[in-house]
C-alpha cells in the first residue's frame, strides 16, 4: 500500500514511453502499474546516488575508522532499542 500520494506531470521521449510500457506489458503489468514502477525506479536512483556520494565522501577515511563508527552507532541503537531486554 502506498503512502499518501501526489500527482506528478512528467515528460519523457516517445521511445522511453514505448520501452517502459512494452517492458511492463511483457511482464503482465497493467497501465496502473506504471506509477509503481516509476516510484520504485526513483527510490532506487535516490538510494544509488546516496550510496555513491557517501562512498566518495569517505574515500579517504581508513576502513578501520569507518568500521569503528558503524560499530559504535549499532551499539548505541541496540542499547536504546533493546537495552532493557538484553542481559
Amino acid at each position: 500500500m502506498m503512502e499518501e500520494s501526489v500527482r506528478w506531470t512528467v515528460r519523457v521521449s516517445k521511445d522511453t514511453d514505448v520501452a517502459v510500457r512494452t517492458f511492463l506489458a511483457q511482464r503482465g503489468m497493467k497501465k496502473g502499474d506504471l506509477a509503481k514502477f516509476i516510484e520504485e525506479a526513483v527510490r532506487w536512483r535516490v538510494f544509488d546516488a546516496t550510496v555513491a556520494e557517501t562512498k566518495a565522501r569517505n574515500a579517504g577515511v581508513p576502513e578501520a575508522e569507518i568500521e569503528a563508527a558503524i560499530d559504535e552507532a549499532l551499539a548505541t541503537v541496540r542499547a536504546e532499542r533493546f537495552g532493557s531486554r538484553r542481559r
